[in-house]
């Protein structure tokens, strides 16, 4: 079986999968499927990366061997599974491995914005001591509004609890494991909005949350508040984001995630001549780059699950994936 590893920089990936079985042949690739790479793996059975990379239609297509994909995050929105499930391609996921880290990126962003961190680290490092930031604020006595009561939604609540805050959340599906919480409600989403001192979303990307927070989300939320995005980007409407967060209604913003992160990253593909740069892309990729540029902002580079303790999750539960998937009985498919 042919194995090939996208985006796969760390070597124990690929040791813990080849030590699955030693008829598998496994590749690893340091960069992303590309449209530009794919045609050198057309004899791969099985292939594997993040859920920053592309696997649509005019991608898989040209893998025609291809019987499985494992994606090594929990988000598979960059897969085209009416694709798969037309041509009998398999997904797996791995459902669980960063709650504690993603929620504590999201408390670290939190607590980096309550106190100028970013901003006064860099004075100090060009000898500025007597730099003054803006006042901070506790997070203690705060209402703390989770959208998304999931496993990291959860733990961010726990956390959440930890410093002191009341808890307010709102989530499609109530989890039963919070029904007898103390200190947490489930409430509309307007009324959390309209009461949370911080907003942390943490929803999956899915149709229905696409565009989640924007215009008309903004305009409810108590003047003075600060969100937290480690979700997805599409989540937030970045240009409203952007309008709130000028018009001073919104006091600051902390982002692990953004709209079209592909494309921020690797922004001459902006300009190649098969990229349609649509306005909406456009727009997106500005707003990433004003935004990121805002004092009151923190933008971090999709780094919030990057802790010792998740990539090891990420590797046994994905070396399981294939295993599985190599004996007949495939597990956390996501198809």
């Amino acid at each position: 079986m042919k194995i090939v590893l996208f985006s796969a920089n760390e070597a124990e990936t690929a040791q813990a999968i080849t030590a699955l079985d030693p008829a598998f042949t496994v590749t690893s690739v340091a960069g992303p499927i590309t449209a530009e790479i794919v045609d050198s793996y057309t004899d791969a059975d099985v292939i594997s990366g993040f859920a920053g990379c592309d696997f649509s239609a005019a991608i898989l297509s040209r893998l025609p061997k291809l019987r499985f994909i494992a994606i090594r995050a929990t988000g598979f929105d960059s897969v085209d599974l009416d694709y798969c499930r037309a041509h009998g391609i398999q997904v797996s996921n791995v459902p669980v491995y960063g709650d504690s880290t993603v929620a504590e990126h999201a408390f670290g962003l939190l607590l980096a914005l309550s106190r100028s961190t970013v901003p006064c680290a860099e004075a100090t490092r060009r000898g500025d001591f007597a730099y003054t930031p803006a006042r901070g604020f506790e997070l203690r006595g705060k209402i703390f509004g989770a959208i998304g009561t999931g496993h990291i939604g959860r733990r961010a609540i726990e956390m959440a609890h930890g410093f002191g805050m009341s808890v307010i959340a709102y989530d499609e599906y109530p989890s039963p494991l919070l029904r007898d919480a103390p200190n947490v409600r489930y409430a509309p989403l307007d009324e959390l909005l309209a009461q949370a001192d911080i907003i942390s979303l943490h929803v999956p990307a899915t149709p229905e949350t696409d565009g989640m927070i924007g215009e008309s989300q903004f305009a409810r939320m108590k003047r003075g508040a600060v969100l937290i995005n480690t979700a997805r980007g599409q989540v937030v409407d970045n240009a409203a984001l952007l309008r709130a967060l000028e018009s001073g209604y919104l006091a600051a913003a902390g982002l692990d995630v953004l709209p079209d992160e592909s494309l921020l990253r690797h922004p001459a593909a902006l300009f190649a001549p098969d990229t349609p740069a649509a306005p909406a892309t456009m727009r997106d990729v500005l707003a990433a780059r004003v935004l990121a540029s805002l004092p009151n902002v923190i933008v971090t580079p999709h780094n919030a699950y990057n802790t010792a303790e998740a990539f090891r999750r990420i590797t046994e539960t994905t070396a399981a994936n294939i295993k599985a998937f190599a004996q007949g009985n495939p597990i956390n498919l996501v198809t």
